[in-house]
């Protein structure tokens, strides 16, 4: 195995006194008198209260402490520096389990989800049902190495496969994902899984479908209205996507040089993406939570590699699967019923692109699910690998 090195999240003291400068030298504009909410995008009350908790509560080193609770890593894969999160758990090495996350989301996503999903004795549940975790950031995020230039999803799963395999040495492994996370996960099972192999990847776990089946035209009347569904979605939420994938370096000079813009330009997300049917943005989240996620996109310089890996998307051929083919992998699905841009397709044509072997509808949570319901996450990570085993 190839060598793995323990890392340390610690940020300088001149790092963290530049990001506390400039969100104090944020320059306030007049919001539209008829502003309600976040319905011109990022709420300018909402903000404010943020970037005053961030200058005179927020903890950066309380926080660091946080992210070092878990053992982390780097290692070269694919010719790449790759940060991950390590953690064997009560598995003791038999049952790897691979997370990763998406945009503007982090390996952070998962940390209320790590101790029960490892130690599940610890937390009321069955050891027989633990796994080694694995979580890496995506490159040009967070602490893996930005690319020289835009890499994607599909470049991403040989690299995780590469990692779980060759540079930890698991054989087989499980893998889940949403978001980028979901798609990744999708061409691992696709590209790298068992099959007729000795090694791979065994299962995946989506609370996103990625994948395409070809051709992507409807063959139900409820695959029709889904798509219809889907392009209104994409119409009235979409122009991030479009920006970030098709013009990726513009918007990253704007939010390089400033915090409280990459903070704005994530925290809408986590607005209009997580489930508040029983409350606001705090009620779901903390303000540590909150920033601490952004904090990983500035600490770094890390934002505008991540937005570049929208653009690589389409330099990988986009999420269309080769007529007559699908992921073959055994696929598993949690259906969070607060995904209100990415709602999830209709069985059949979940069907068409993948094995599916579980589907869940959950009763709550959105598109961070392992960072708003991570009982409900864990739950259902459980109930689909048990059954693989």
């Amino acid at each position: 195995m190839r060598q793995v090195r323990p890392f340390t999240v610690s940020i300088s003291d001149a790092k963290i006194s530049t990001i506390h400068e400039r969100v104090a030298a944020y320059r306030w504009f007049p919001a539209p008198e008829n502003e309600q909410g976040f319905a011109y995008g990022m709420s300018t009350p909402v903000l404010q209260d943020l970037c005053k908790y961030w200058q005179n509560d927020f903890d950066w080193r309380a926080q660091e402490e946080v992210l070092n609770k878990f053992p982390n890593f780097k290692a070269d894969v694919g010719g790449m520096e790759i940060h991950f999160i390590h953690v064997v758990g009560e598995a003791e090495g038999k049952r790897p389990l691979l997370l990763t996350h998406g945009w503007p989301g982090s390996y952070f996503e998962f940390w209320d989800a790590i101790e029960p999903l490892a130690f599940p004795s610890r937390h009321g549940g069955d050891p027989a049902d633990a796994f080694d975790l694995v979580i890496p950031s995506l490159p040009g995020y967070a602490f893996s190495q930005k690319p020289a230039s835009p890499i994607g999803q599909r470049a991403t799963a040989a690299l995780w496969d590469e990692l779980m395999r060759e540079v930890l040495g698991y054989e087989t492994y499980l893998a889940q994902g949403g978001d980028w996370g979901g798609l990744v996960t999708s061409w691992i099972g696709f590209n790298h899984g068992l099959h007729d192999k000795k090694g791979g990847c065994r299962g995946i776990h989506l609370n996103m479908i990625g994948l395409r089946p070809t051709p992507p035209t409807p063959t139900t009347e409820e695959e029709g209205k889904w798509l219809t569904h889907m392009a209104g979605a994409m119409q009235a939420e979409g122009a991030y996507f479009m920006e970030q994938a098709t013009k990726p370096q513009t918007l990253a000079m704007a939010l390089m040089d400033s915090p409280v813009g990459t903070a704005a330009w994530i925290l809408e997300k986590f607005h209009g993406w997580s489930d508040l049917r029983d409350g606001d943005l705090y009620s779901v989240y903390t303000r540590d939570q909150l920033l601490t996620n952004v904090m990983l996109y500035l600490v770094n310089d890390a934002i505008a590699t991540s937005v570049w890996y929208y653009n690589a998307l389409f330099q990988e051929g986009g999420v269309q699967l080769p007529e007559g083919e699908k992921c073959e992998t055994p696929t598993g699905f949690a259906n969070f019923p607060g995904e209100k841009v990415y709602t999830a397709p209709p069985r059949s044509w979940v069907e068409r692109a993948y094995n599916l072997v579980h589907w869940r509808d959950m009763p709550k949570g959105g598109h961070f699910a392992a960072m708003e319901k991570p009982s409900l996450f864990v739950d259902d990570v459980r109930n689909w690998a048990r059954a693989l085993d």
